[in-house]
């Protein structure tokens, strides 16, 4: 038998599930409207149109479902800006991120300090993917209703050529950024670094982490955890990751 702890609920993993796969698909739809020569040159105008209206009808489940989760959870909304994000760091979080770069090469080798529910260099990472998918929100929905929010042309906000100009860099600019931070955050929530492995269903699975992998990772905030036993449930050990 297995200790667990529920680490996320179902409105965080579908919220999260929702923008993690939208996000994807409009880098990939977002690069054949920022270079429309791309597909235009192989497979014609219509594939760069198809990419567009594609690229907006993804943006509104991107958009949306992140403002649904926090109507439906405006207290789990101001624990992860408030805490998660922006909380206080403490001496063993500056020791973990100083500790960090060393760890992604030896991992075996660095012991890390004890973590709170979010690991500190993570709250940076966090922090600025929110922070990008607003601008690019915002930037986004700009640029769309320039050109009519329907695929008519109606339902048209006309703004300045300097709006629009800012709009287009600052769009362009944090899709960028978004992918590079983007790649990074893949490559450690899917497990693909060793120390993460079989964490991936913290997200995409059924949110529980199991009791040693959650004291090696987030050591103070599993201990809260175990302490209240609010959260804590025993389960068989097929069910490990």
């Amino acid at each position: 038998m297995t200790r667990y702890i529920q680490r996320h609920s179902l409105l965080t993993r579908v919220t999260h599930g929702v923008v993690a796969i939208t996000c994807i698909l409009l880098a990939v739809s977002g690069l054949f409207v920022f270079w429309p020569e791309l597909g235009g040159s192989i497979m014609g105008g219509k594939f760069t149109y198809v990419m567009r209206m594609l690229h907006r009808v993804l943006a509104i489940p991107f958009i949306l479902i992140p403002i649904f989760a926090m109507l439906k959870s405006p207290k789990g909304c101001i624990h992860m800006f408030r805490d998660d994000i922006f909380g206080k760091w403490d001496k063993d979080d500056y020791l973990w991120a100083m500790k960090f770069p060393l760890y992604l090469f030896f991992p075996s080798k660095i012991h890390m300090p004890p973590q709170h529910h979010v690991k500190s260099a993570q709250r940076l990472a966090d922090g600025a993917l929110v922070f990008f998918c607003i601008i690019m929100a915002v930037t986004g929905m700009i640029l769309w209703l320039n050109t009519g929010l329907l695929p008519s042309g109606g339902w048209k906000v006309e703004f300045s050529t300097d709006v629009l100009l800012w709009a287009r860099l600052l769009h362009d600019v944090f899709f960028a950024l978004t992918v590079i931070v983007g790649i990074a955050h893949i490559y450690l929530g899917a497990g693909i670094f060793e120390p993460y492995r079989g964490t991936a269903r913290i997200m995409f699975g059924d949110g529980k982490v199991s009791e040693s992998d959650a004291l090696y990772h987030w050591g103070y905030w599993a201990n809260e955890e175990l302490t209240s036993g609010r959260n804590v449930t025993v389960e068989k050990d097929s069910k490990k990751a």
